[in-house]
């Protein structure tokens, strides 16, 4: 498939590790302009790009910025993207460390990926929020292995899920349908889920246990 992966940081990066080694085809882009990204498009066969290139034929686009940099996102990111391109948030709210207070997530209740899907404009398919980034490269393990770890993913277009959870089967991890994106705070920072390593049962088992009221350490 052809992937954009927006954002080269520690998941973007190892994402576009796997990917590439997987044989997608595979643009990444940050911030800070393709030039910054030479080394590691040398290191995997990726093509560095500008973010508003990124998406550009994309059957998945990947979104692993800072929550806060998500309103500075090109607009019209997506608009050259394949039909029915499913578009995977990575991204997660951390108001005191990084974010500062975003109103609509803390008064009006909105999922972080609620607030991320509305700001592109498109569905989003949360997935890889609280996975850690070398486990990306270090824990895959084939289908049916006693070891293989279960991600959570929620979203509510049911055919982008389904290729997403296909993408992440194939980089060697179980999947866990967590319900839709209003549903995503099961698996926002501070649940029982949240950088979890465990098999599909107790994925489960972890999202049932969330509560929706979000801890001191994650409010702003």
């Amino acid at each position: 498939m052809k992937i954009g992966i927006i954002g080269a940081g520690n998941i973007g990066g190892n994402l576009t590790r796997r990917l590439t080694a997987l044989g997608h085809e595979v643009s990444v882009a940050n911030s800070r302009g393709p030039e910054t990204l030479k080394e590691l498009a040398e290191e995997t066969g990726a093509t560095a790009v500008r973010a508003e290139d990124a998406a550009d034929g994309a059957e998945v686009v990947v979104v692993t910025v800072p929550l806060k940099a998500v309103p500075n996102l090109p607009p019209g990111l997506l608009d050259g993207a394949a039909e029915g391109v499913a578009v995977i948030d990575t991204n997660n709210y951390y108001p005191r460390q990084r974010d500062g207070r975003i109103a609509a997530i803390e008064d009006e209740g909105l999922t972080e990926s609620r607030w991320t899907e509305r700001h592109l404009g498109h569905p989003v398919i949360k997935a890889f929020n609280g996975t850690y980034a070398q486990d990306i490269l270090d824990r895959p393990r084939p289908a049916g292995d006693p070891e293989r770890i279960a991600l959570p993913i929620a979203g509510d277009d049911e055919a982008a899920k389904a290729k997403v959870r296909a993408l992440i089967d194939e980089l060697g991890f179980d999947t866990v349908d967590a319900g839709g994106l209003d549903d995503s705070w099961r698996q926002q920072p501070g649940t029982p889920v949240y950088g979890l390593r465990a098999d599909v049962e107790g994925v489960k088992k972890a999202l049932t246990a969330a509560s929706p009221e979000r801890p001191a350490d994650f409010r702003g």
